[in-house]
């Protein structure tokens, strides 16, 4: 049994006690809801002060590489019940409550405000807080694209993007827990598959990448938000700031 939780029993020893995996499940893809389940962790471990911040990064950077539940379950293996509860941050949790309903939030209905993309011998973007329609048309002719959809607004479960590389590219960021399905024709050019098949969270939309790549590229990346960013470099601040303080005390003694 690989994914196993840590406690101290009686006589001072660490046991393992299984969780809810069974020993099949080590190589099986992790989702995006799993990382930033044991991404939590992390940070109330480093809160506690199990971790220390190089530590912490460390792991987190691990966390957010991790592809399979194999590669999720060492980076909590050693911390105890306590840094959070039992099993929540490990794969194989069930969401985190309100998760859908984040969710929910997002979609708007109606019509998208923005259809479509087009770069010719120039560059369009997509960012910030937008609304994507059903469906989403990019063109790239010697230029480039950008659609961000980390923080847009959904008017559909399903949004289809017909992308069109032709001696461009086009980048398609997605925010954790959104599914992705490629299905690009490719010609002398290239879609990226690295992020299709991945689960998404409940309640999530379902993100559909089409279209045809010809002597170009279209590319998919999952990345968190610039409030998470935010979020975790002022924990960092904070952090640096507490060891300092813990330096500075025990050179006083």
């Amino acid at each position: 049994m690989l994914l196993k939780r840590r406690e101290a029993g009686p006589d001072g020893r660490f046991a393992a006690y299984p969780l809810t995996m069974t020993d099949e499940l080590p190589d099986m893809r992790a989702s995006d809801a799993d990382r930033d389940r044991v991404a939590e962790v992390l940070r109330d471990a480093l809160a506690e002060g199990r971790l220390r911040m190089a530590e912490f990064d460390e792991r987190l950077e691990a966390a957010y590489r991790a592809r399979t539940y194999g590669e999720l379950a060492p980076l909590t293996a050693d911390l105890p019940a306590g840094a959070g509860p039992a099993g929540a941050a490990l794969p194989g949790a069930a969401p985190a409550a309100g998760a859908a309903g984040g969710w929910a939030e997002r979609f708007v209905g109606g019509e998208g405000g923005s259809s479509a993309g087009i770069a010719v011998l120039g560059g369009f973007r997509r960012t910030g807080r937008w609304t994507v329609g059903r469906r989403f048309t990019a063109v790239a002719f010697w230029g480039g694209g950008e659609i961000d959809l980390r923080e847009a607004r959904f008017t559909d479960h399903e949004v289809v993007i017909n992308c069109f590389a032709v001696m461009g590219g086009i980048n398609i960021v997605v925010p954790p827990g959104v599914e992705v399905d490629v299905r690009g024709v490719e010609i002398m050019g290239g879609f990226d598959h690295r992020e299709a098949g991945v689960p998404g969270d409940p309640g999530a939309p379902r993100v559909i990448v089409t279209g045809l790549a010809f002597w170009g590229g279209v590319g998919v990346e999952r990345k968190v938000t610039r409030a998470e960013k935010q979020r975790l470099k002022a924990e960092r601040r904070e952090r640096r700031a507490l060891e300092k303080d813990e330096e500075r005390r025990r050179k006083e003694r």
